[in-house]
């Protein structure tokens, strides 16, 4: 849990520069090294940070075409369920239960179209999908990170 400004100030600064060492994230908010340490240390041990991570441009790794797709699901259907359903596909790069229409909203990373299409043809071949909606992104404008 956030306890301070302090705290708020730290955590911008990690999503800013993750690589930062605890010198200079304690010269950003006025602390010494070591109690900017125990700060990020509590931090991770709360929860409040829950991992720390190396963000790769999806081209350089090789995908090269993004989508979101809906995801409409036969009756009522759990999160879990969900999540068994597109867990064993490596494209679907993320999966979120929604409101509106659709059960859950994916978001998709291929190397082109032909994965794609695999990857709906698979997931479209379990019985409890009913269908897909798919919208493939054609630049992105605007990511920020927490």
């Amino acid at each position: 849990m956030l306890r301070d400004d302090v705290d708020r100030r730290i955590l911008a600064e990690l999503v800013r520069n993750g690589r930062a060492t605890f010198a200079e994230l304690g010269a950003t908010v006025g602390l010494s090294a070591p109690a900017t340490k125990r700060r990020v240390d509590r931090l991770v041990a709360d929860g409040t940070i829950i991992g720390f991570t190396t963000v790769v441009d999806p081209a350089a790794a090789g995908s090269t075409l993004e989508a979101f797709m809906e995801l409409h699901c036969r009756g009522t259907t759990s999160p879990d369920t969900i999540r068994a359903i597109v867990e064993p596909h490596p494209a679907v790069k993320a999966a979120y239960t929604v409101s509106g229409e659709a059960d859950a909203l994916l978001h998709v990373l291929c190397s082109g179209v032909t994965e794609l299409e695999t990857t709906l043809e698979l997931i479209r071949a379990d019985d409890r999908v009913v269908r897909t909606s798919t919208v493939i992104v054609l630049s992105r404008l605007l990511q920020h990170r927490f």
